[in-house]
């Protein structure tokens, strides 16, 4: 099976599956072999899941060809980030003492998917505890450190790392990622691919391994806009396993939404001309004017400053190690876990005070009363997802602990600093929970790696930001690039 079937859409396999060109375990067979020969080499497999894949293969195999009604995942093979539980199989999240972890029952997301006809092919890596304490790029890792399939020597991203480094490969058509500050939509950047960070509550977390309840976030990750809203409308949805689902469903309309001359889409100039690394700009330049032309109203307008990250930090780093807190009081299990600066920081978040997150918590209420009073004048908000190429794996990063900058994995959280434009985009839509895409934009000069446009909408405003996605994808074929990984 070739390069050209492995990497097409969603709805291209379906039509060919529902035509009977091809078989839904020659697919899922096909994909494993790619698995086997490209997961190690990117350090993005976590376990491969053969026997189930093989199994589900068939049953939808023999629905299809009694013609049963069937959704838009139907035979389609896909990998989770492991941290998802799947009966029967391990789910290590990332982390040593956790290796030989066993749960005996399915997350709600792997039951959808189960329910929507989806081949379970793999469980995808994962920096350890989703990066829990903090992390850096260079931590150990249960799987190794995960490397980019665009080139080897730059990372895939954090904390989803297996799970985009697996679809921008083709190793699988779709993953579902966890974002608690940025792990979906920046892994997915680094790596060229497309993907979703829904609204919070909009997809069940039952069964997901917790690092920030109020923050974290499950979404799919996949070759494009119109992909990554299939599988969003089948994993959506209410779940009483769940106290934080908002009981809201997901409906695609791909036909629907308004003129694109009525949206209108804020955005500052000076963070694609100034603020992006020089070798990013002239990609990020041009994709802006891929939707000037497109039509939509660009409105030269900023974010208020607010202390975004900060109250990000204080939020995350408390409840960070509150969910590990009876790991880091079990000496001889978290002593299993590598990295010193990791450990250092779970335990540093054990002494935030209880007044410091309450505060923050109340900070939180207040800036999302001066958003929802901002999105009064737009409807959407544009930038940079991150405003470098991935870095160089060998490379010394600053410290990125989860939920928002490095106040999560440190008991007192950075000084506020003067936000510029729209930059601090991804750290206010990750506090307050909003939805956001990252799209392939184009590549970097020079390393000629992959760089993503983000847009951030209003709560439960997804089918908006598939409209804008499509459109942009139909005006661009920088989603349709490929790495240079060779055939399996």
């Amino acid at each position: 099976m070739n390069d050209d079937l492995l990497y097409s859409s969603i709805s291209e396999l379906g039509k060919l599956l529902r035509a009977r060109k091809v078989s839904s375990l020659e697919l899922a067979r096909a994909y494993l072999a790619r698995l086997e020969t490209l997961g190690p080499k990117y350090n993005a497999l976590a376990t491969e899941t053969r026997d189930l894949a093989e199994q589900q293969a068939g049953e939808s195999d023999e629905r299809l060809r009694r013609k049963q009604p069937c959704g838009p995942l139907e035979g389609i093979p896909y990998g989770v980030k492991d941290l998802l539980a799947t009966k029967g199989i391990p789910t290590t999240w990332g982390s040593e003492p956790f290796r030989d972890q066993v749960f005996d029952y399915d997350a709600t997301v792997i039951r959808k998917l189960r329910d929507g006809g989806g081949v379970l092919a793999a469980k995808l890596a994962m920096v350890p505890l989703a990066g829990g304490g903090g992390y850096r790029y260079s931590n150990p890792h249960l799987f190794g450190t995960c490397k980019n399939p665009w080139n080897p020597e730059h990372w895939a991203g954090g904390s989803s790392s297996g799970p985009t480094a697996a679809v921008s490969a083709a190793m699988v058509p779709f993953a579902i990622g966890s974002e608690t500050g940025g792990s979906i939509v920046v892994a997915a950047a680094y790596t060229g691919i497309t993907a979703v960070r829904p609204t919070y509550g909009l997809v069940s977390r039952f069964g997901a391994m917790a690092l920030s309840w109020t923050l974290d976030k499950l979404g799919p990750m996949c070759h494009s806009s119109e992909d990554c809203a299939l599988v969003l409308s089948v994993i959506a949805g209410d779940d009483p396993n769940d106290p934080s689902s908002s009981g809201r469903n997901f409906v695609y309309r791909p036909n629907s939404g308004h003129p694109l001359r009525e949206i209108r889409v804020a955005f500052s100039a000076s963070d694609f001309s100034e603020r992006a690394v020089d070798s990013a700009r002239p990609a990020f330049q041009e994709a802006v004017e891929v939707f000037r032309k497109m039509g939509v109203k660009l409105v030269e307008v900023s974010l208020p400053q607010l202390p975004y990250r900060q109250v990000s930090g204080v939020i995350a780093g408390a409840e960070v190690s509150t969910v590990f807190g009876p790991l880091i009081s079990d000496p001889e299990r978290f002593n299993l876990m590598r990295d010193e600066r990791q450990k250092s920081g779970l335990k540093n978040g054990l002494n935030i005070p209880a007044t410091r997150y309450l505060q923050a918590t109340r900070i939180r209420r207040i800036i999302q009363e001066r958003i929802r009073e901002f999105f009064k004048q737009v409807d959407v908000v544009m930038c940079y997802t991150e405003r470098n190429p991935a870095p160089r794996i060998d490379s010394e990063p600053p410290e990125r602990p989860p939920g928002a900058g490095r106040g999560a994995g440190t008991a007192r959280p950075a000084q506020p600093r003067p936000a510029a434009g729209n930059t601090d985009l991804m750290g206010c839509s990750n506090l307050l929970g909003l939805p956001g895409i990252t799209l392939p934009c184009g590549f970097s000069t020079g390393t000629n790696l992959p760089l993503g446009l983000h847009l951030v909408g209003r709560p439960f405003e997804e089918q908006l930001l598939f409209q804008l996605g499509n459109g942009f994808q139909k005006n661009t074929d920088w989603h349709l690039k490929r790495p240079p990984v060779g055939n399996a």
